[in-house]
């Protein structure tokens, strides 16, 4: 048995439809209500604190076309995939700015993002980054074992859409077009022996309470099931991309503020103890917003492009048509277009990590850069 068969059966559990009554419709003093009740809990669980991190892009080579993602295979952008040396520049860059928590994020590449790739990545930075999680495409138990053998301690892994239809539509070639495969991702990943998962969907794909719902219920199977582990929860939401730089929402789809807040107290309040991820997808207000009311982690300064911070990889930038690599015109080079690799998609909030770190301090809060060292695990009494 796995998630799978029980988000086939499609019941709801009390929990579950106490999920269901926390999204619906509220009026301004029940959601003020609402938030009153998320702000305590989070406090309750997490004190004042909000934890740190950034994304490293080491590849946007991929195999899948998706049509919401810039690096869609069909996509002609301009590509690269970083040396071990330039993913040390980026960590190192990274680690210079306070970080301590990395998420290597990669497309889905198997010649380019070969066997032993990342854990030569990770093998790398391990031993001045303390915690290290990836973003990748799905993998068996025995390899995410190998690589949480080398040093990684979470994994993300977000279904994109619950909504099994449009899933169909969307991937229309590759591997990750075996929907129940990924939905399976995160038990495998557990097998395997990551200590932090998480999950989420990306909004703006289809209905927002179809996949709150979804994603509720992933949540609450995960926490009966792997309950070893513990997990974080996001909903991002759709941004202009590669291929689609004037991204317009979907107002039959669309995640408002309003409902993003009370999306983000609704699973404060059912999950306690889940750690609530806000992107710099977002725009700088909301995310200051949000600060009290139930997130635990944030991103900041983000780069969603390999070499996005010091350039590296930059020389080696080329085009993939049909699983070849495709060299760059000199003639093209010289232009300001073929500078730097391709963003998978624009953030919002652009500030700095050191003015993120303001913002939390002028709001009692306190910026957590590192909250886990493998000595932990080594020390004897």
């Amino acid at each position: 048995m796995s998630f799978v068969d029980t988000f086939n059966a499609g019941e709801k559990s009390p929990l579950l439809q106490k999920f269901e009554q926390l999204i619906a419709p509220k009026s301004r003093d029940e959601l003020e209500a609402i938030a009153a009740q998320s702000r305590a809990i989070t406090q309750r669980h997490f004190g004042k604190t909000m934890r740190l991190f950034a994304p490293l892009y080491v590849s946007n080579e991929c195999v899948n076309n998706c049509t919401y993602c810039g690096f869609s295979r069909d996509n002609a952008i301009l590509r690269t995939t970083l040396t071990i040396e330039q993913v040390v520049t980026e960590a190192k860059h990274l680690h210079g700015l306070g970080f301590r928590n990395i998420l290597l994020v990669a497309g889905e590449h198997p010649k380019f993002v070969s066997e032993g790739y990342l854990q030569d990545c990770i093998d790398a930075i391990k031993h001045f980054i303390p915690t290290i999680a990836i973003e990748v495409g799905p993998m068996e138990d025995h390899q995410y074992g190998e690589l949480v053998n080398h040093g990684a301690e979470g994994l993300i892994v977000y279904q994109e859409t619950y909504h099994r239809e449009t899933y169909s539509t969307l991937h229309t070639a590759g591997p990750k077009k075996n929907f129940d495969w990924r939905l399976e991702c995160p038990e495998r990943a557990y097998a395997g022996g990551f200590r932090r998962i998480g999950i989420g969907a990306l909004f703006g794909l289809a209905d927002w309470k179809t996949e709150a719902m979804a994603l509720a219920a992933h949540l609450e199977y995960l926490y009966k099931h792997c309950w070893k582990a513990s997990y974080t929860v996001a909903f991002p939401r759709m941004r202009p991309y590669a291929g689609n730089y004037q991204y317009q929402p979907n107002p039959e789809f669309f995640l408002n503020d309003r409902q993003f807040v009370q999306l983000t107290c609704a699973f404060r309040i059912c999950f306690p103890q889940v750690g609530i991820v806000g992107s710099t997808r977002e725009p700088a207000a909301l995310r200051d917003a949000i600060v009290p009311l139930g997130v635990t982690h944030m991103s900041a300064g983000s780069q969603t492009d390999p070499g996005g911070y010091t350039g590296a990889g930059r020389d080696d930038l080329h085009r993939t048509i049909k699983g070849r690599r495709i060299e760059i015109e000199a003639s093209e080079k010289e232009t300001s277009s073929c500078s730097r690799a391709t963003e998978q998609f624009t953030i919002d909030d652009k500030r700095s990590p050191a003015a993120i770190a303001n913002m939390l301090k002028t709001k009692g809060y306190e910026s957590v850069w590192k909250d886990w060292d493998l000595e932990i695990l080594n020390s004897t009494p």
